[in-house]
């Protein structure tokens, strides 16, 4: 059965092609939390037959997070061909008209996993220590890129170096107090400790992912990584915040003393060192370590309060709550040596 998208999505394409082009196969892939997904297959002939598997990206009424398209495109866009893989961007539609809402369309990077459960089965464990190597290199390559000679300083707000904590704690504070449908006293004691003990300055202003970890990244068999995705939350900061947010122990996956299932914390911060020429100040990346407690805990009571309002009630608005809630208190607890 054709999905009622396919012919707008080609008449889109056909547009920007200057060509026909036909689109089968649209389905939406699961998740989705921040935008709908869906996979398509294009054909079109401009006097050459071309054949490519594309991505959707589209808004959807209400997200987990807030996010800004043409930031997250702009984020793709300057890493491409790099050495930090991520797919390539096509076209970027900042206007409801074609699709209801605004969206972007990228290359599909087919035949590779993401899920961590399957990275984590057993069935990777002789390539998971090539893996993490590629994980944190991947990272240390996003964290020594220069910020202006790639663009983005036009694009996203450049903070000052010993600003950049209380920009992002300021930020993630005010969504909790907007979304929060009950008392978060843990949380809330966590702030307070940030507040009164805030990190030195940045060492440098790097972009941040915003969201690099497990679960987020393309790999094989081989332990390759072919594409970092999911860069919704991209902005200009500390890199030490990308650092920490991998460190969160909710993303150990069952492994509690291996950073996102794969290596201890130590071994992690040295492969990063390595490639970005940076130094991890532990006291720093402790404090950054619980920043990300606190953002995912937002992350997570801003997800309830989408399913609550009933602005989206995709299963996996609700399910982040239902899952990491009490998890993320716990981990906050763990962080600041009282679990």
């Amino acid at each position: 059965m054709t999905h009622p998208l396919e012919p707008r999505v080609a008449a889109y394409v056909s547009e920007q092609l200057g060509c026909p082009a036909e689109v089968s196969g649209l389905e939406r892939i699961s998740g989705g939390a921040s935008r709908e997904t869906y996979r398509f297959v294009c054909r079109w002939n401009d006097g050459t037959a071309h054949e490519r598997r594309m991505i959707l990206r589209r808004d959807p009424p209400a997200s987990l997070i807030d996010t800004e398209r043409r930031i997250e495109f702009a984020a793709y866009r300057a890493f491409h061909g790099s050495a930090v893989p991520v797919p390539e961007m096509l076209w970027l539609e900042e206007e409801s008209g074609p699709l209801d809402h605004p969206f972007f369309i990228a290359e599909e990077l087919a035949g590779f996993q993401a899920s961590p459960q399957m990275l984590l089965s057993g069935a990777y464990d002789a390539v998971l220590p090539r893996i993490a190597e590629r994980k944190w290199t991947i990272l240390g390559e996003i964290a020594k890129a220069d910020p202006e000679a790639l663009g983005l300083t036009e694009v996203m707000p450049a903070p000052a170096l010993d600003a950049c904590w209380s920009k992002e704690l300021d930020y993630w504070e005010a969504a909790l107090d907007r979304d929060e449908a009950e008392p978060l006293p843990i949380t809330r004691a966590a702030i307070r400790w940030l507040r009164a003990n805030p990190p030195p300055p940045a060492r440098k202003l790097s972009v941040v992912h915003g969201d690099y970890r497990t679960g987020n990244y393309l790999f094989d068999e081989r332990g390759e990584i072919h594409g970092v995705l999911d860069w919704e939350m991209c902005h200009l900061g500390d890199p030490l915040e990308d650092l920490a947010w991998g460190f969160n122990p909710v993303w150990g996956f069952g492994r509690p003393d291996l950073m996102g299932g794969l290596i201890p914390q130590a071994e992690a911060v040295a492969i990063w060192a390595r490639a970005s020429g940076l130094r991890a100040d532990p006291a720093a990346l402790h404090w950054w370590v619980l920043f990300n407690c606190v953002k995912g805990q937002a992350i997570w009571v801003g997800s309830a309060r989408a399913f609550l309002n009933g602005g989206n009630r995709e299963p996996i608005m609700i399910y982040p709550a239902w899952w990491l809630i009490n998890a993320q208190d716990r981990a906050i607890l763990k962080v600041m040596g009282k679990l």
